[in-house]
């Protein structure tokens, strides 16, 4: 996800994780049927999952209280202070992945990666001045994927819209002009839409370009970046976001009759795909090695912050929750594997790959798990998975008392994740908006769950 696009999260009153599962990688027709959930094998699985009661209580302690106290946050801050930004296909991405491959493998875990292909897109300088009615100044970032100007750039005028219903309804005055969305804010899976497709939407009409309202609630004249997606046989323009306040100051103006234009240059191109790795580190089920427990982050991270929320923070607990269960000296039934994606921002691309590779194996994938929606003090856990994989869940969260994070709330979710979930498998954005104490939380909510459901006699049920 966008790094300046989840500052919303910020004031959320849930959730810092997600998580979907499913298949338990037992012969077809004998999955477990939610009938089969009587008294007492609830009881029998409320017994087997309480019985892990320590050793959840082992984690949280360490992780929060003990040695390992910080620790995620200390290796974020060196990680990201080091490395900086890591776009898609650049050499800062291929210095993060290095620098996690070798860390991990410091860490006494085992570590490979994994080749993949990923877009590479560069931003190039990129500015927009208002010539009309007045002078000013628009702050904007440019959308990925998003072609530039001429050098000279475009001058044209504005036509300001607040959906893509008045788009349409005005579609006689789009010819030739840049159209500014200025929709308002409804939810960020919503909202989102006019980010990913307002250019080919507006270009449709024939304008020359767009610039789009930041898709967040809150904004101190910030302007977001994301992913942008052409739509084929639509004529690629320029495409930027604009502040809340840059589009409302258009917005008035035009209420009242006034023309507007705008200078808009962009330097963006995109260049051939780039070589790149997911980095992969894991510990070993000693009784079922091959049936596999996934957490994960992304690596990746948009140009214009540290990419320390987006997502270093969720690439650092899933690295930690193995370091947690190592140092303890734990070993589950089933893997652990951390998976940390690349080109998570240009639409999950190494996870798509990932699967792709592994999708052969799919039954013996016991749960995935993706931390990608900010490491904030965690108060619940989002999950997708049948029934009576719901019903052990919910055991397994009691075991998160000490953490006060006992609910579970459904429809869990993640761009890298969502190819398993069809499959049925069970923001500012720099280390100043991250707190040690919230990481050490987030890791130890991690670890645990992860823990106790490689370490259960029966994988998840679908």
């Amino acid at each position: 996800m966008a790094p300046f696009t989840k500052v919303c999260l910020l004031f959320s009153i849930f959730v810092g994780f997600s998580m979907l599962t499913s298949l338990d990688g037992r012969p077809p027709g004998s999955a477990m049927l939610t009938s089969e959930f009587n008294s007492s094998a609830r009881k029998d699985l409320a017994a087997e999952v309480a019985a892990y009661a320590d050793v959840a209580k082992r984690i949280i302690d360490l992780a929060v209280f003990g040695a390992a106290r910080n620790r995620s946050y200390r290796r974020l801050a060196d990680f990201t202070d080091t490395i900086g930004n890591r776009v898609s296909g650049s050499l800062d991405l291929d210095m993060a992945i290095e620098y996690m491959y070798k860390a991990m493998m410091q860490d006494g875990l085992d570590v490979h990666l994994e080749p993949v292909k990923i877009p590479h897109w560069v931003r190039g300088k990129e500015s927009a001045v208002m010539t009309l009615p007045r002078t000013k100044n628009l702050a904007i970032l440019g959308l990925g994927s998003s072609v530039g100007t001429t050098p000279e750039g475009i001058e044209a005028e504005v036509l300001v819209v607040g959906s893509f219903e008045e788009l349409k309804s005005r579609a006689n005055e789009a010819t030739g002009r840049i159209v500014v969305f200025n929709q308002p804010f409804v939810s960020y899976g919503e909202t989102v839409a006019y980010r990913e497709y307002g250019a080919s939407e507006a270009s449709k009409f024939g304008a020359v370009a767009t610039l789009i309202r930041s898709v967040t609630p809150f904004s101190i004249n910030s302007p977001h970046t994301g992913w942008q997606d052409y739509q084929d046989g639509v004529k690629h323009i320029p495409t930027a976001c604009i502040t809340i306040e840059d589009a409302e100051l258009m917005w008035r103006i035009a209420q009242r009759g006034e023309r507007i234009t705008v200078r808009l240059t962009m330097a963006a191109k995109t260049l051939p795909y780039a070589d790149s790795f997911n980095t992969v580190a894991e510990i070993k089920g000693w009784q079922h090695p091959e049936q596999v427990v996934l957490l994960s982050g992304h690596l990746d991270s948009w140009d214009v912050g540290q990419g320390a929320m987006d997502d270093g923070g969720g690439a650092m607990v899933s690295w930690e929750a193995l370091s947690l269960i190592k140092q303890l000296g734990l070993r589950p039934r089933r893997t652990m594997r951390t998976v940390l994606w690349t080109g998570e921002e240009q639409g999950g691309v190494g996870a798509q790959q990932y699967y792709d590779l592994h999708k052969v194996n799919v039954s013996n994938f016991d749960m995935v798990m993706e931390s990608d929606m900010g490491t904030f003090s965690p108060v619940a856990l989002q999950f997708t998975g049948s029934v009576a994989a719901q019903k052990v869940m919910g055991e397994v969260v009691k075991l998160l008392a000490p953490l006060n994070t006992t609910k579970l709330e459904t429809h869990g979710e993640g761009t890298d994740i969502s190819p398993w979930m069809q499959a049925g498998v069970p923001e500012a954005d720099t280390m100043t908006v991250q707190d040690p104490g919230d990481m050490d939380l987030c890791s130890a909510l991690w670890a645990v769950v992860a823990y106790v459901v490689a370490d259960l006699e029966d994988m998840l049920p679908r």
